[in-house]
This record gives structure tokens, C-alpha cells and sequence, in this order.
């Protein structure tokens, strides 16, 4: 009988990862306190969400190796926002939260340049 191999994650998970990681530790750096990481519904995902203050911030995180097809922010289509608020409309419905809210996107690209846009959308 064949042993079945490990799975291995590919590289652009694996870097995916990575860039969410270091938007995480750069959020908490900047004063952000940790909520949830990968929050995952029916309706989508949420990379992290976090306290600023009062306010409850959900954070998309993008990276992009290279511009060549847009950049890390552009990739955030309507339809990708769409996601983003279900999503975060399915986290709301099992907590007790009445806090502000605010939707930031932090934009990683291939040479490490970090963009932290807040009130993004």
C-alpha cells in the first residue's frame, strides 16, 4: 500500500501567509489590539478584524509580487467588497458588538512596500 505524501501548501498561500502575518504585526504596532484572525462564513472570509479605540476594523489584506496585472489595491473589485461586508454581517450576528465600524485594506507588494489605507470602502 503507498504511503500518501504530506499535503504541501503552494507558494502563494504560502506567501499570502506571510503578508498577513506582517500586516498583523504592524497593525498591533500602530495600536491595533487583535480580535479575529480568518474569519471564514458561507459568505466569505475575513483576514483580520481588530480594535482600534472604539472602533471594530476589519481588514483585507492583498499582496501582489509584481503591478504588472494591477496592484494590490486594485484588486479589490465591488464584488470583493460585497463579500467583505456579508461576511462581516454574519461576524456581527454572532457577537454582541455596537461599536463603530471601519473596513481598511492593508496592500503588500512584491518588494515589501506596505500601504495601510483606513476607511477604505
Amino acid at each position: 500500500m503507498p504511503i500518501a505524501k504530506p499535503k504541501t501548501k503552494s507558494a502563494h498561500l504560502i506567501q499570502g501567509e506571510k503578508a498577513e502575518e506582517q500586516a498583523h504585526n504592524f497593525l498591533i504596532g500602530q495600536g491595533l489590539v487583535p480580535v479575529c484572525r480568518n474569519f471564514r462564513c458561507k459568505l466569505g472570509e475575513l483576514d483580520l478584524i481588530m480594535k482600534d479605540k472604539r472602533s471594530l476594523v476589519i481588514i483585507e489584506v492583498r499582496y501582489r509580487k509584481t503591478d504588472r496585472y494591477g496592484s494590490a489595491t486594485e484588486s479589490i473589485t465591488r464584488a470583493k467588497q460585497s463579500r467583505i461586508i456579508a461576511a462581516t454581517h454574519c461576524y456581527l450576528s454572532s457577537k454582541k458588538e455596537n461599536n463603530p465600524l471601519r473596513f481598511d485594506v492593508i496592500a503588500i507588494s512584491g518588494n515589501g512596500k506596505l500601504e495601510w489605507i483606513q476607511n477604505a470602502f
